[in-house]
């Protein structure tokens, strides 16, 4: 996840916070929950979280988070913009 969702001024926006929060929420449950080898961080706007053998239970994690995403941009439609890349 990379920079603002431009909603509202830093420390305003609730789109901001609402993404944040769910992609938290998802690179928790990976790290912490599944107890998967993973790096996850945040920092200069940009949050990774990178599992070293990703598997079914990531794959709902992330399905489960794009989901939200997909919730909160139909509320929002000009601040939250979704892409995909294999790493």
């Amino acid at each position: 996840m990379t920079g603002h969702a431009g909603y509202a001024e830093s420390g305003h926006d609730i789109v901001c916070a609402a993404v944040t929060s769910a992609c938290m929420l998802a690179a928790n449950i990976i790290t912490d929950g599944f107890h998967i080898g993973a790096k996850a961080g945040a920092e200069d706007n940009v949050m990774l979280c990178i599992a070293d053998n990703a598997d079914e239970r990531v794959n709902a994690v992330v399905d489960m988070l794009v989901q939200q995403l997909d919730i909160i941009r139909e509320e929002h439609p000009e601040t939250i913009k979704i892409s995909f890349s294999e790493v």
